[in-house]
């Protein structure tokens, strides 16, 4: 089981959060379908994901996408998922 925090900062502050929760062991295969999960239930767009974004987050627990990550016009200035460990 493994927990992810989404959020989306505007400004510096928190717009949007959610906790993405899967009972199955992580796998780094299935990344890009966490991330569509996780875009779907904060009702944005998914953004490209490349290596050095599933490098980060292997690296640091942490990854921060920016609106150039994005193929569509987003209003907010980053969306970041956090490792949450349990």
């Amino acid at each position: 089981m493994f927990k992810i925090w989404a959020r989306i900062e505007k400004d510096h502050k928190i717009v949007k959060q959610i906790t993405y929760e899967n009972t199955r062991k992580f796998a780094w295969g299935e990344f890009f379908n966490y991330l569509a999960d996780i875009c779907e239930e904060l009702d944005i767009a998914t953004p490209v994901l490349l290596k050095t974004h599933i490098f980060n987050y292997a690296k640091f627990n942490r990854v921060r996408f920016l609106p150039r990550d994005f193929a569509e016009v987003v209003d907010f200035d980053g969306f970041i998922l956090e490792n949450i460990t349990v």
